[in-house]
């Protein structure tokens, strides 16, 4: 059927609201609607009105706003006022644009009743189709269609709709009574069955439903309606629905608009039919027509996979012209969008009707495609390309992912806190990894939770999974920064370390068996998943240079190794943003020299052992200077409390006595010593230089002796020193005195100089009140945002998880702001601290180096309070660089 021409472009004077218009009215090329009243029409809703505007095939109907649904719901599930009649206002209008009347038996109109809320939320909430039927209405559809098998389909559909979708009657009672017959009849389709059988089973269905509900299935085509209009509004708020509103941080929507539209049917014999396609290939992006169809069928047939639907390419075979016809509208909605589109049809009797198009979901590989070749093709220009691809989407293309095609068990589900794939065989210590990892095996470390001390087992291990923790916890952050795949949270783990086990419902996994991970999703699967490695498309590297052509906020790494700072080079890291130094005193020996410096009773055996340490330091810095060159190097001194580094259990502790020669009672002594109640605001970061100045003089060293050595050999490097945990001015003025004296000491040895800053964190709440005067003294300011974030709540970032969730839940939170920055109060105070700061010191270079470096909505805040760099984990760098982009095109904006 050809496409009419029609105007595309819309005056706002044309579409004029009326004063409390509560119905939207489409058909027959005219509609009071369009593409840009989503918020009030819904998505679907929005885009019938604007394809009936462009003159492409769709059958006439209204759309209920989502006022109505945000009314429903304010109002104790009440209508509002004047709703009713203008649904009894538009469906005579609807009577009069088809020629048909509802609830009629000469010439009936049925109807389709379906949600759409402004953001695409595919299958979350309810359809109803057929809607009109009844005892009467069934013999004029086989008096007007001349086919009495369709007719009864229709209605045996209907029932089993309305009575699952509005009464809440399960699925499977239908299901069950039509199996039966065609297990009577020796059929195995829905198709194979006659008049007579479809008959039958609607007075079996009829009967189910007195028998579940306690009444008669209404007859009243009205009733339906109304009632059917109630279950789309209360789909809004369905489980589904807000699982999946929170899974994609959908918020701030009134509610879901109604659309009642009349319907076509694409089960009405073999020249009718119905499908879904994509102008582009969803998974790859390639620009060619994809899709599935079904001869004979419902919509509900192909999504329901009922039957095995053909590919798009055999409808060009079956029939040619609605082919050519479709390939049309196809490429007239694609343009007019710009973006790739999803669309529904359905094919009456020989003819064409769209009944819904929108933006299609892709994978992030087919978005950075569809988003280049558009460019290319002349539909967008780069920023447009730019805005188009999620930020957050990247990570997919960036981790190993599970081969779709391989079977997956799934036994637990987590939180997803660090992307990628990962199968091995299960064990419950670092150690355990570490030598089963010497031994050839990959192996998935299972722990409650993880600790500094685990830093080995997790660098060898292919996957993280822990019972408890968040998004930030340990186990979250390292695995993040060393590119593993990490489901952490996972409550409903019981782990067993004396037996080397772990429960999780029925099922119960040994040390060796085989588990896998999806970090992506927050997933646990038993046994062995193949994984697909990633392949990163001339295409991602085209949308990244586009990227770095726009963006102001530059986009560093968090990197701890010469490895994990090669990898972030390879994603575009222009420096690094933090360089934890105590993840280093895990490694080899290291740990034993750091042992004894704890152990230490004076300030010269304490120097002593970090004599042992400074050559290990030296040498670290210097392989992670030589991967980034002249980029900066942001490298915090240490900052945990020292009883992170000495083993809390019995037979660990014992083992330790064993190695270094000293009684199991004296290191006993010093764990209890250096006990606290609440170390995260205990001993630890830049207290521990000024209690041990000795430590930040050895690491302060270990820096500029390695960038002295650098310089030796004709390369640059560019040291920035950040102290950690800063709240007081005095604090920094001691700490940086003590240091210049060290790297004088140490130009004069070297004979030559090396350009370096000193600077600090600010993640103290009080350090942002007063960083005025911190400034005075910091070279840079880097913002730590996870504890900033911690202090600022007063929530530990470790155990909040067990609440969070229900505060986000219930709204008290719109987000877990250890995930994504809160921009009111954590925010409000970073932006106080540039403000004051930068009008003592003017060029003052702030960044952040907390987990929210790599979040897309804390990036776009960064760069409106005037950061100069985020920094993240290696693998959320281009998410970074993307981010950045998009921030400054919004501005321009």
């Amino acid at each position: 059927m050809p496409v009419t021409k029609s105007k595309t472009r819309v005056n706002a004077k044309e579409i004029k609201k009326k004063k409390n218009q509560l119905i939207y009215f489409f058909g027959r090329g005219q509609a009071e609607g369009n593409a840009q009243m989503k918020q009030l029409l819904g998505g679907k809703g929005a885009n019938l009105a604007e394809m009936t505007r462009l003159g492409i095939p769709v059958p006439s109907g209204f759309t209920i706003t989502t006022e109505a649904c945000a009314f429903y719901y304010k109002e104790g599930k009440k209508w509002p006022a004047g709703l009713e009649k203008e649904i009894e206002q538009n469906l005579a209008r609807l009577e009069k644009t088809m020629g048909s009347g509802f609830g009629q038996r000469e010439n009936p109109l049925l109807v389709s009743v379906r949600s759409g809320a402004a953001a695409s939320m595919p299958g979350m909430m309810d359809t109803v189709l057929n809607l009109g039927m009844n005892s009467e209405v069934v013999q004029g559809l086989i008096i007007k269609t001349e086919n009495e098998r369709f007719a009864w389909d229709a209605y045996r559909r209907f029932i089993q709709m309305f009575s699952n979708v509005v009464m809440g009657v399960s699925h499977e009672t239908f299901e069950h009574i039509l199996e039966k017959k065609k297990e009577q009849l020796g059929v195995k389709l829905d198709v194979e069955l006659k008049a007579n059988d479809l008959k039958e089973i609607v007075r079996q269905y009829k009967k189910a439903y007195e028998e579940a509900t306690q009444e008669e299935f209404p007859s009243d085509p009205k009733i339906q309606l109304f009632k059917t209009i109630n279950a789309v509004f209360e789909s809004w708020n369905n489980p589904r629905a807000i699982k999946y509103r929170d899974l994609n941080d959908i918020r701030g929507l009134l509610g879901t608009a109604v659309n009642v539209q009349a319907m076509v049917f694409g089960n009405m014999g073999n020249t009718s039919g119905t499908g879904v396609c994509f102008s582009r290939n969803p998974s790859t992006g390639a620009n060619q027509f994809y899709g599935e169809f079904l001869i004979n069928a419902q919509g509900e047939d192909v999504v329901a996979g009922i039957r095995t639907p053909e590919p798009l390419d055999n409808l060009k075979k079956q029939w040619p012209v609605i082919y050519k016809d479709l390939l049309k509208i196809r490429t007239r909605l694609e343009r007019h969008y710009k973006d790739m589109q999803d669309m529904e049809f359905t094919i009456q009797e020989g003819k064409l009707y769209l009944l819904q198009t929108r933006n299609g979901k892709r994978t992030a590989q087919a978005a950075v495609r569809i988003a280049v070749d558009m460019v290319k093709e002349g539909l967008l220009n780069q920023n447009a390309a730019l805005m188009r691809v999620p930020a957050g989407q990247l990570t997919q293309l960036l981790h190993p992912s599970f081969d779709p095609k391989d079977h997956k068990k799934k036994i637990a589900a987590g939180l997803p806190a660090s992307p990628g794939a990962a199968t091995g065989r299960v064990v419950f210590s670092a150690d355990d990894a570490e030598v089963w990892a010497k031994k050839g095996e990959k192996v998935i470390l299972v722990r409650i939770e993880t600790s500094p001390e685990d830093i080995g087992g997790m660098h060898v291990a292919e996957g993280i999974l822990t019972t408890r923790g968040g998004m930030t916890s340990h186990a979250a952050v390292v695995a993040r920064g060393m590119g593993k795949c990490c489901v952490a949270g996972c409550g409903d783990l019981q782990v067993d370390y004396h037996q080397k086990l772990f429960r999780v419902r029925e099922v119960t996994v040994k040390e060796g068996d085989f588990i896998s991970l999806d970090g992506s999703v927050g997933e646990v699967y038993l046994g062995s998943v193949k994984t697909v490695p990633p392949s990163l498309s001339g295409e991602f590297g085209k949308l990244m240079k586009w990227a770095d052509q726009v963006r102001k906020l530059r986009v560093r790494t968090n990197a701890d190794t010469p490895k994990d700072a090669q990898v972030a080079v390879g994603f575009g890291a222009e420096g690094i943003g933090l360089c934890r130094t105590e993840h280093m005193f895990f490694e080899g020996d290291r740990i034993i020299a750091m042992r004894e410096m704890i152990l230490a009773d004076t300030k010269e055996e304490r120097e002593r052992a970090l004599l042992k340490l400074l050559p290990m330091q030296r040498n670290d810095f210097y392989g992670i200077f030589e991967v980034m060159g002249s980029r900066p190097v942001t490298i915090r001194l240490l900052d945990p409390p020292l009883h992170e580094f000495l083993p809390h259990g019995q037979d660990s502790q014992q083992e330790m006595a064993s190695v270094m020669n000293v009684p199991l009672e004296r290191i006993r002594e010093k764990v209890a010593g250096l006990h606290e109640f609440n170390p995260m605001l205990g001993h630890r970061g830049c207290r521990l230089g000024i209690s041990y100045p000795e430590i930040y003089d050895m690491q302060t060293r270990a820096i500029m002796e390695a960038a002295c050595r650098i310089k030796k050999k004709g390369k640059k490097c560019a040291p920035e020193i950040m102290i950690p945990l800063v709240g007081t001015e005095k604090e920094l003025n001691v700490l940086k005195e003590n240091m210049e004296k060290v790297i004088g000491q140490v130009f004069k040895e070297y004979h030559v100089t090396v350009p370096y800053s000193i600077g600090t964190m600010i993640e103290i709440p009080r350090a942002a009140v007063v960083a005025d005067r911190i400034a005075k003294v910091a070279e840079f300011f880097s913002f730590g945002t996870n504890d900033l974030t911690q202090m600022t709540f007063g929530y530990s970032r470790d155990d909040a998880a067990g609440f969070i969730s229900t505060y986000v839940a219930q709204g008290i939170l719109e987000k877990d702001p250890f995930q994504s920055l809160d921009q009111e109060g954590v925010g409000l105070l970073m932006k106080h601290a540039i403000d004051i700061a930068r009008k003592v010191k003017k060029d003052l270079k702030v960044g952040i180096c907390g987990e929210h470096g790599g979040d897309p909505a804390s990036v776009m805040f960064c760069h409106k309070i005037g950061m100069q760099y985020v920094s993240c984990s290696p693998f959320r760098v281009p998410v970074a660089r993307l981010a950045a982009a998009q921030a400054a095109i919004n501005e321009k904006d």
